[in-house]
């Protein structure tokens, strides 16, 4: 199994990715678990909701891995939920670290925020490039503090499928060389 997580600031075309890679490569395809909280209790979240976030994101997560597909692709992980109740509340449950590292991710597309416009959607709240470019930037620090394998996707929405595309069809061919490519 090999698996592929869409990580990045808000509206740089993580879900948009994620949709295009499960339809063309197939496997499976988890979203974004605080998307359906913030449907589900319609209210905006708070520090006290950052576990159960994360922890339905890890269920929704360990459910697809015991599915054992050839291709998992993850809209997000537990860094976007780390990283937004670090920039929302200041602060985050420490426990989010540990489990984030004890799960083996074979590549991150890491998306740059530059390049494309915000779209607001009802739940997005950075619509300032500068905030964007901080959330990408700490994403980046964080995968390579920990070693992670990840390629930075930047351009235009087709030049970002491509490049995307590309990365998938060498991981799945086993030819990708692993590392963190900006």
């Amino acid at each position: 199994m090999k698996v592929v997580v869409l990580a990045g600031p808000e509206s740089s075309g993580k879900s948009w990715l994620a949709a295009e890679l499960h339809q063309h490569f197939g496997g499976l395809m988890v979203g974004e678990y605080v998307r359906y909280f913030i449907d589900h209790h319609q209210r905006d979240t708070c520090l006290a909701d950052i576990p159960d976030i994360a922890s339905g994101q890890l269920a929704w997560e360990d459910a697809a891995r015991a599915e054992q597909p050839n291709l998992l692709i993850l809209d997000t992980h537990l860094l976007t939920n780390k990283l937004w109740s670090q920039t929302l509340f200041g602060d985050y449950p420490a426990w989010l670290d540990s489990e984030l590292l004890a799960r083996h991710y074979d590549l991150h597309l890491l998306l740059s925020p530059d390049d494309v416009e915000w779209t607001a959607d009802g739940q997005r709240c950075q619509p300032e490039l500068t905030d964007r470019q901080a959330f990408f930037q700490a994403s980046l620090d964080w995968m390579q503090q920990h070693q992670q394998p990840a390629l930075v996707i930047r351009g235009n929405w087709a030049q970002r499928r491509a490049v995307a595309f590309a990365a998938v069809e060498q991981l799945l061919a086993d030819t990708l060389q692993i590392g963190i490519h900006p």
